[in-house]
C-alpha cells in the first residue's frame, strides 16, 4: 500500500492518489497528519503537493513537526521509499531527510508553467522506468522552488550522482533560460544517499493522461509503484 500523506493546506493529495490508483492501478492510502503511524502494509510513502500550514514561516517548515512525520522518518531510515513532490520535497528537506532547501524563485514570481528535465540516473526506485538522458515534459505551480545547498553539499550530490533530475532544454540541453526558478546547477530532484528518499519540484502526477498534460509523469510515478510490487513479490 502507498501511503499519500494529507497536511493542513495539502491540495495534491487526491491528484496523487488518483494517479497511483486510478491510472497505475496501485493500493492506496490516504494518511491523514495527525497520525502517529503508518499501516503495517505500507510500501511507500508520498508527501504531495500543496501549501501545508498556509506556508507559514518557511515552506514545509511547520509540516515537519507532525506526528505522521515521525513514522515516516523511521520508515525511511529502514529503507522504504519515500517521494515529495513540490511542497512534499520542501517538507522532506526541512525534516532532514533530504540534502539542501528550497527558497524563493529567483525573479520572485510564483510560477505555473510546464518545463522540461533530463534523467540523470536511471534506477529503482523512482527511475527505473527512465533511461539515463530522457527528457520529461513535466508541469511546475511553486514560489520556492529554488534548490539551494553549499557548495561541497552539491558537490557531493553530483559525485554520488543524488541528483535525478535536472532542468534542461527539449533536447536535454541545461541551460539558464530552462532552469524556471534558479535552482543551482538546474537541480529539479534529488535523493538522499541511500536513495531511498527522493523529491521534486515538478509534479509527476499531473502528467499522467495523454489528454491533459501527456504522461511524462509515469516514468516517475510507474518506477515507484514496479518498485513496490517488485518488493512484494520478493517477499
Amino acid at each position: 500500500m502507498l501511503a499519500v500523506v494529507q497536511f493542513p493546506g495539502s491540495n495534491d493529495d487526491r491528484d496523487m492518489r488518483f494517479a497511483l490508483k486510478g491510472v497505475l492501478g496501485a493500493e492506496t492510502e490516504l494518511v491523514w497528519h495527525k497520525r502517529s503511524e503508518l499501516s503495517s502494509g505500507t510500501t511507500a510513502v508520498v508527501c504531495p503537493g500543496g501549501f501545508s500550514y498556509g506556508d507559514y514561516l518557511r515552506c514545509g517548515a511547520m509540516a515537519k513537526f507532525s506526528p505522521i512525520m515521525a513514522a515516516v522518518r523511521r520508515f525511511a531510515e529502514a529503507g522504504g521509499p519515500v517521494l515529495g513532490v513540490c511542497n512534499g520535497f520542501q517538507v522532506l528537506c526541512e525534516a532532514e531527510l533530504l540534502p539542501g532547501v528550497l527558497v524563493r524563485n529567483h525573479h520572485l514570481h510564483f510560477v505555473c508553467d510546464f518545463v522540461h528535465v533530463r534523467v540523470e540516473r536511471a534506477a529503482p526506485p523512482f527511475t527505473s522506468r527512465a533511461r539515463a538522458g530522457d527528457v520529461l515534459r513535466l508541469p511546475i505551480k511553486h514560489g520556492e522552488g529554488a534548490y539551494f545547498a553549499e557548495a561541497e553539499v552539491l558537490a557531493r550530490l553530483e559525485r554520488n550522482g543524488q541528483v535525478l533530475v535536472r532542468y534542461c532544454e527539449a533536447d536535454g540541453t541545461p541551460t539558464a533560460a530552462a532552469n524556471p526558478n534558479g535552482s543551482l546547477a538546474g537541480v529539479a530532484g534529488v535523493t538522499n544517499e541511500a536513495g531511498n528518499v527522493f523529491g521534486l519540484m515538478p509534479h509527476p502526477e499531473h502528467a499522467v493522461e495523454a489528454a491533459i498534460g501527456g504522461v511524462d509523469g509515469l516514468a516517475i510515478l510507474g518506477s515507484l509503484v514496479d518498485a513496490v510490487r517488485g518488493a512484494r513479490g520478493r517477499r
